[in-house]
C-alpha cells in the first residue's frame, strides 16, 4: 500500500493500492490509443482542451492546494500559488504552442527543405513530492499540446495529488488515456521503461535516482530528460542592494521549507558586508512563523517526512562539529524544523559539500568576487544560481563564468514557462519549458524535397 501521511499532524490521510500488471497494461493500451487519437486531433482542439485544464485549476485552486498541503506540508498559500502557476503556464503554452511547433525552413540545395516537430507517443514521467503539481504540469502541458501522451509515476506520498491531476485532464475533454497516474514502486519500473510504447522518460529528483533511471532508459535506448539535485549559490557582492538581497535570500532558501532543487542553498557573501548581511537575514529569519501550514499566519510549514528532517539535522550537527557557528534555530520535532542559520561555513564542511534539502541557511565568506565565483563553482551540481550586484555589465560578464543551467541577476531563481529550465554537471541534462523543453520529446524530423 502507498500511504499519504500529513507531515504536520502525522495522521494518515489515505492509503492507495498499487496497480497490478494487468492494470498497467491497460494504461499502456489507453495511452497508445490516446496518442493515435491526438495525431488526428487539430491543434486548435488540443489548445481548447488545455484552456479547460487551466480553467479547472483556477476554479478549484483551493481544493487542489489543500490536498497538496495535507500530503506534503507546504503552506496553503504556497500550495495555491503552485496551482495557479500551473494554470497560467497552461494558458501560456496554449497561446504559443503553434509557433513552437511551426516547421523551420532551411535553405539547402533542395527544392524545399525544412525541419518538422512531431510527437512520438507515451512519455513516462517520474516525479517527486516537493512541488507535486508544478513539476508534473510543466512536463505534461507542452508534451500533450504537442501530441504526446503522459504516464505519471509520482512519489508515493503524494498519490492523492497524482490522481487529482489525472482527473483534471479527464474532465477537460482530452481523450481517455491522454494523461494517467501509475501507482507503482520504483523497483517495478523496468518492464514499463522497456515497453516499446514508452518513447521517453523524464525524471525530476535526486542525482542517484537520475543515474539509476538514465542507466535503465539507456539499456532500452529511450530518450531521457533529467532535472536533478542542486546546491545553488546565492552570491552577494559588496555593491549589492543588501536589504533586497537579504530578503530574497531568505525567501529563496525558506520557501517550501527549503525543499527545492533551486533553493538558495549556499549564501556566498563578500567579506566587507558579511556582518551587515548576517544581521539582516537573522532579523528576517527570527520573524518567520513555523507551524500549521493551513494557517494564514504561518510562514513555513513542516518538512515532508521525518527521515528528511533527521538527515538535515545530521548535516547541521556535522557542520557544527567541523567549525560552523549556529546563529539561529537548529531544533526540530517530527517534521517541524525551525529556520536555521549557520555562519563561518567553509568549503570543507558538510553544509557546503552536500545538498541540504530543508530550512538550513549557510553563510560563506568570500574575499572578493573572483573567490565568490570560484566557491560558487566548487560543487558537483549546476542547476541554478543567483548573483547580486548593482553593476549590471559586470553581472553579465560574471554570469558567463558561473557553471549552472540558470543564472538570475538580482532575482530569485525560479522556473518560468517562457524560459528553458535545467542543469549541468550532476544536476542533470536536457531542458523543460519554453521552446527547448517543448522539443525534447518530439521527433525533430528533416524533410528534403527535390524536384
Amino acid at each position: 500500500m502507498f500511504t499519504s501521511i500529513n507531515p504536520f499532524t502525522q495522521e494518515t490521510i489515505a492509503e492507495y493500492t498499487p496497480h497490478t500488471q494487468a492494470e498497467i497494461e491497460q494504461k499502456l493500451q489507453r495511452g497508445e490509443r490516446a496518442y493515435r487519437q491526438l495525431l488526428e486531433t487539430p491543434l486548435e482542439q488540443r489548445r481548447q482542451w488545455m484552456m479547460q485544464v487551466a480553467s479547472s485549476l483556477r476554479k478549484n485552486a483551493t481544493a487542489h492546494a489543500t490536498l497538496i498541503t495535507q500530503e506534503m506540508g507546504k503552506t496553503l498559500k504556497e500550495a495555491k500559488a503552485e496551482v495557479l502557476k500551473c494554470a497560467s503556464s497552461a494558458e501560456y503554452f496554449a497561446e504559443h504552442i503553434a509557433e513552437m511547433l511551426e516547421p523551420r525552413p532551411i535553405q539547402s540545395d533542395a527544392y524545399k527543405s525544412y525541419v518538422s516537430y512531431e510527437p512520438k507517443g507515451i512519455i513516462l514521467a517520474i516525479m517527486p513530492w516537493n512541488f507535486p503539481y508544478w513539476q508534473v504540469f510543466r512536463f505534461a502541458i507542452p508534451n500533450i499540446l504537442a501530441g504526446n501522451t503522459g504516464l505519471l509515476k509520482h512519489a508515493s506520498n503524494v498519490s492523492g495529488c497524482s490522481l487529482a491531476i489525472e482527473q483534471v485532464f479527464m474532465e477537460s475533454g482530452f481523450p481517455e488515456g491522454t494523461f494517467q497516474s501509475l501507482l507503482v514502486s520504483s523497483k517495478d519500473l523496468e518492464p514499463i521503461v522497456a515497453d516499446p510504447r514508452i518513447q521517453g522518460v523524464t525524471l525530476t529528483g535526486s542525482t542517484p535516482a537520475g543515474k539509476s533511471v538514465a542507466a535503465l532508459a539507456g539499456k532500452y535506448l529511450k530518450k531521457t530528460v533529467l532535472e536533478l539535485g542542486g546546491s545553488d549559490p546565492f552570491i552577494v557582492l559588496k555593491d549589492a542592494d543588501l536589504e533586497a538581497a537579504a530578503k530574497t535570500a531568505v525567501q529563496g532558501r525558506m520557501q517550501n521549507a527549503g525543499q527545492s532543487c533551486i533553493a538558495a542553498k549556499r549564501w556566498i557573501v563578500e567579506k566587507e558586508i558579511v556582518p551587515a548581511f548576517t544581521a539582516e537575514v537573522r532579523r528576517l529569519l527570527e520573524n518567520m512563523q513555523q507551524g500549521d501550514p493551513m494557517q494564514d499566519t504561518t510562514s513555513m510549514g513542516p518538512m515532508a517526512r521525518t527521515d528528511l528532517a533527521e538527515d538535515l539535522d545530521r548535516q547541521l550537527q556535522e557542520s557544527i562539529s567541523q567549525g560552523a557557528r549556529l546563529e539561529l534555530g537548529g531544533t526540530y520535532e517530527g517534521c517541524n524544523f525551525a529556520p536555521t542559520l549557520l555562519t563561518g561555513v567553509t568549503n570543507d564542511m558538510t553544509a557546503f559539500k552536500e545538498e541540504t534539502f530543508g530550512p538550513l541557511a549557510v553563510i560563506i565568506e568570500a574575499a572578493n568576487e573572483d573567490e565568490a565565483i570560484a566557491l560558487a563553482n566548487e560543487t558537483d551540481f549546476g542547476l541554478g544560481s543567483a548573483l547580486w550586484t548593482s553593476d549590471l555589465d559586470k553581472a553579465a560578464h560574471l554570469a558567463t563564468r558561473i557553471e549552472s543551467g540558470n543564472v538570475f541577476i538580482n532575482a530569485m531563481v525560479r522556473s518560468d514557462a517562457r524560459l528553458p529550465f535545467g542543469g549541468v554537471k550532476q544536476s542533470g541534462y536536457g531542458r523543460e519549458l519554453s521552446l527547448e523543453g517543448t522539443h525534447e520529446f518530439l521527433n525533430v524530423k528533416t524533410v528534403y524535397i527535390q524536384q
